[in-house]
This record gives structure tokens, C-alpha cells and sequence, in this order.
């Protein structure tokens, strides 16, 4: 579903007190996640430590209220573009948090990571090469910082490790979408370690939180040709397998109490079944802090609700949507302030104007929710959509 966006498109210390910085900021698990690249791919981990150097890594609790602007990589690794498209609107509005990009829908981790990239050619894609100077600035000023990352939908380890993608049935080659696009096998274990390694690296770089999006199986192209080497289609159902992905991430986060977010299709909501790509609201509930349905009123289809153009009324498309979020949540046992939107800042099926994002928000708080976080391909987000920042006395 993004790919067509894109189209469109949380001190210097003595040497008396460096055991406790480790204790606080280094990763328990670290032996062990080291011992695993090691014998998976005979490379050897650098530490912690000697990754963020003399810097110290500070992590920001989570606001009760998230506003958040979604950042590309290219975009955050821009001075230029950055202070222009984000933070100035950090600065000047309500908006507390961003969701930066750590691997995108084309599979390439664009900040530095301890543990070896699976594609041994190279071990990320600089694009944002002053990303902790970065996240130290968000962090002067408050913002709360998002780390996402496409797990599923990855052309470059694909390209890598042909050995790990969803088949074409009756061969070894990879299969693809209608728009040509290969998937990671949802059944591969070392894709689910491969996803949870970068996410912790990238939270002891100072990343507060980390966003999976593409936790799925693949939505279109000719369904009945896939095949998996991983994925067992004959013994469980696509949604226990995605329901064992994110208990998976749950276990791995958790024993060091790192939030995490999961990105779900906006239907997930008000549909009962998985879509067909193992996406179910109350799996994802049970093992993410968040989650994140993306109720873009534009991807609704004709007829949602009883609207022939759903983008155009983008307050009743989304307080259907989430008041059924809520009621399902409040079913499940859990707390509704789970859910967080990803709310359309974007020109897909009708102009969205500073009256249609404030539409989008109130629907939102209209249902009891607290917080959203805003999704443009460009970056160029609609300033008269967001309250203005509230100055202290």
C-alpha cells in the first residue's frame, strides 16, 4: 500500500563510572545476539561501546499523546530539507514525535547498525550519516523519535538472498507482485531476527521507539502462484503465522522494555478475517505497545460506509474506522489508547487541505484517542492542519 505512496507520490564520562553507563545503555542481550551473526555469517559483531563512542544515548518516555510526522530517509539526511519540511513544523506546531525511516519498502538500512547486514556487500546505506547529531537535536527539543521498519517488502535482501523470498511455485526464483515487487518468506526466522537485530541496534543509536510496517504477506499479484520454503501454508493459516511473527518481536523487545509499534492495513478495523495477509487487529493488540491502523480515507474503497468517494469525507471515514478499533480493543481486554492512526496528509483522491487533516484529528479524539502520527511521501506536511505550538507562560 506505501509503495503506491511513494509513487505518488527517546556526557562525557569518567573512567570511575563507564560500568554504569555500560549497565544503563549497552544491550544485555548483546553476547548473544553477537554469537548469532557470528555463527550464521562467521562476522564479527563490533560493540556497542565502541559504536557510540564517547556519546551517551538517552531514550525519551513515550508522550501520552503522540503527534507524530512520518520522515524519509533522504529527507532526514538532508540538513537542508529536514530544518525546512520538519523541524520548523516541530518547532512552530503541536507535533511532538517523528517516524524516520531505519529500511524502507526497498529493504535498505539507511543508519548504522552493530550487528552485520545480512547483504554482506555493504553494511547500510548512509543516507542519513549524522543520524545521531540528529536524534540528540529532536531530542533538545523534545521529540519524541520513531524508528520504522519495512520487514516483509524488501527488494534488496531479496536481490541478496533469493533463498529467503516468497517462491514462484515450481521454482527457486523469487515470486512478484503485479508492480514486480519480490516479499521476504513471513515464515523465515532468520527474516524475524534479522527485522528485531536492526530495531535494537537502531534504539541503542537513541531511536525512542521502533515501527514494523510490512508485517504481512504480500496483498496482490497472482496469489495462487506463491510458494513458501519457510511458511507452512498446509499446517497454519496466514494470520498464526503473522500472530508468531509479532509475539516473536514482543519477546525480544520486551525482556529490555523497548516500545514497539506495529503498522496495520486501516481495515483491520472493521474487518473480521485477515485480508488474506494475516493482518488481525487483536494479534497485533496483544503484542505491540502500539498499533498503528493506516486509515488513509483515499484507500478506502467505493462504497466504504456507504460513500461513493470515502477520501472526501475523511471525519466520518475515520471515526467509523477507529470507534470500531476502539470497541474491538475495549472487547479484547486492552486499552484503546493502544491504537494510534496514521492519519493522509497527501492528495490521493481528493486535495487534502488544512480543514481535511483537522477533520482527520478530530474524529480521532472524537473516539477517545489521544494520539496520530501523519503520513506524507514528500514530507511537506499541511501547517494549518496542526495546531500551533503552545508557548509556556
Amino acid at each position: 500500500m506505501r509503495h503506491l505512496l511513494h509513487k505518488h507520490k527517546k556526557q562525557v564520562i569518567s573512567s570511575s563510572i563507564a560500568a554504569l553507563v555500560t549497565t544503563l545503555f549497552v544491550v544485555p542481550s548483546f553476547g548473544s545476539r553477537a554469537t548469532w551473526v557470528s555463527e550464521t555469517y562467521g562476522l564479527e559483531a563490533t560493540s556497542t561501546s565502541s559504536m557510540v563512542g564517547k556519546r551517551v544515548v538517552t531514550h525519551m518516555t513515550t508522550p501520552d499523546a503522540v503527534r507524530g510526522l512520518y520522515v524519509t530517509a533522504y529527507v532526514a539526511g538532508s540538513k537542508e530539507l529536514r530544518e525546512k519540511r520538519i523541524v520548523s513544523v516541530l518547532d512552530s506546531t503541536e507535533a511532538n514525535a517523528v517516524i524516520i525511516d531505519i529500511k524502507d519498502y526497498t529493504g535498505r538500512v539507511f543508519v548504522p547498525v552493530v550487528s552485520p547486514n545480512v547483504v554482506a556487500e555493504e553494511p547500510y546505506s548512509p543516507l542519513i550519516p549524522d543520524i545521531e547529531a540528529f536524534i540528540d537535536e529532536l531530542h533538545a527539543k523534545g521529540v519524541y523519535v520513531i524508528g520504522r521498519i519495512a520487514v516483509f517488502q524488501d527488494q534488496h535482501l531479496v536481490s541478496r538472498r533469493p533463498d529467503l523470498a516468497v517462491l514462484k511455485e515450481g521454482t527457486n526464483q523469487p515470486w512478484r507482485d503485479y508492480k514486480k515487487i519480490a516479499w521476504l518468506d513471513p515464515g523465515s526466522r532468520e527474516v524475524w531476527q534479522y527485522a528485531a537485530a536492526i530495531g535494537q541496534d537502531a534504539y541503542d543509536l537513541g531511536f525512542d521507539e521502533i515501527n514494523y510496517d510490512y508485517i504481512r504477506f504480500p496483498a496482490d499479484g497472482d496469489m495462487k502462484s506463491t510458494s513458501y520454503r519457510f511458511y507452512d501454508e498446509t499446517s497454519m493459516t496466514k494470520a498464526a503465522q503473522i500472530r508468531e511473527f509479532y509475539q516473536y518481536l514482543h519477546n525480544e523487545f520486551a525482556r529490555r522494555q523497548i516500545p514497539i509499534s506495529g503498522d496495520l492495513y486501516g481495515m483491520t478495523t472493521t474487518n473480521t478475517d485477515d485480508l488474506g495477509i494475516g493482518q488481525v487487529l487483536e494479534y497485533a493488540l496483544e503484542n505491540f505497545d502500539y498499533v498503528a491502523p493506516m486509515v488513509y480515507p483515499s484507500h478506502y474503497p467505493s462504497g466504504f460506509y456507504g460513500y461513493k468517494n470515502p477520501a472526501a469525507v475523511p471525519y466520518e471515514i475515520i471515526s467509523f474506522a477507529m470507534g470500531k478499533g476502539v470497541e474491538r480493543a475495549v472487547i479484547a481486554s486492552t486499552s484503546p489508547l493502544k491504537l494510534r492512526p496514521w492519519l493522509q496528509d497527501f492528495n490521493l483522491g481528493a486535495p487534502y487541505t488544512a480543514d481535511k487533516i483537522k477533520a482527520q484529528k478530530k474524529a480521532v479524539y472524537d473516539v477517545g484517542l489521544t494520539s496520530w502520527m501523519m503520513w506524507d511521501p514528500s514530507n511537506t506536511y499541511t501547517v494549518g492542519g496542526l495546531e500551533p505550538k503552545r508557548v509556556s507562560p
